[in-house]
């Protein structure tokens, strides 16, 4: 069953959550509601989420306060933040939302239809970054065991000392390249109309996919690797 993703919505208005949920229920994702930005940093203490829709005008805890709080937490800080807001103060207000750490900053009423494809574009590279991390932590279990599905234990396979069994990389390889097929795909999609943030999270996830494609490569025959060549952080 393939995991959805969690989009983390924060809105002191009941109505405003609603609308919001009703634009993004097609995206097929879980939805999860915060009234205040005290309620949602409590909920980034133990969820990960694709992405945040922030209100700026919350009482108490405002939106760039709340922003700032995510941004200096080592576990939320690289979580796209997208600001609506009610309101327009011209440029200085926008600026404001950027360097408080937004990717986006949308003036309401919005374009239903906007809103749902920016979001579906962060959802989209979260799951592609989930996809990676699956694939190195199982190359890093497979290298500390030795063995792949189906396989002998490595004291007992036929393989020869310091190599991978071959069915164990041409199976994990044909994993990256789907997630590569998939990354170039997502790349083509942005295009150049997209925001300079969508486009820098996007290549860093095409730079940790080529780091695990060259980890993998080191470990063919002949390659001059070996089960000790090191698997890339996935962070």
């Amino acid at each position: 069953m393939v995991q959805k993703a969690k989009i983390l919505l924060v809105d002191d208005r009941p109505e405003n959550l609603l609308a919001l949920e009703a634009i993004l229920s097609a995206l097929d994702q879980t939805l999860v509601r915060a009234s205040s930005g005290e309620e949602a940093l409590k909920a980034l203490l133990t969820d990960d989420f694709a992405v945040i829709l922030l209100d700026v005008q919350m009482p108490g805890m405002d939106g760039f306060e709340t922003a700032a709080h995510i941004k200096r937490r080592e576990r939320t800080r690289d979580i796209p933040i997208i600001f609506l807001t009610a309101i327009n103060h011209g440029p200085h207000h926008t600026f404001r939302g950027y360097a408080a750490g937004a990717v986006d900053y949308i003036s309401k009423p919005f374009d239903p239809w906007v809103l749902r494809a920016k979001v579906s574009v962060f959802v989209e590279l979260y799951m592609k970054n989930v996809q990676l991390r699956e694939q190195a932590s199982l190359l890093r279990r497979q290298l500390e065991n030795g063995s792949g599905p189906g396989q002998p234990p490595a004291e007992s396979a036929e393989t020869e000392e310091g190599t991978e069994p071959p069915g164990l990389l041409a199976e994990l390889s044909a994993r990256l390249a789907a997630v590569e097929e998939q990354a170039e795909a997502l790349s083509k999609q942005l295009g150049d109309s997209a925001e300079s943030a969508t486009v820098a999270t996007a290549a860093h996830l095409e730079r940790k996919i080529t780091g695990l494609r060259r980890a993998l490569d080191a470990l063919e025959p002949g390659a001059g690797g070996s089960a000790s060549a090191q698997v890339p952080s996935q962070n």
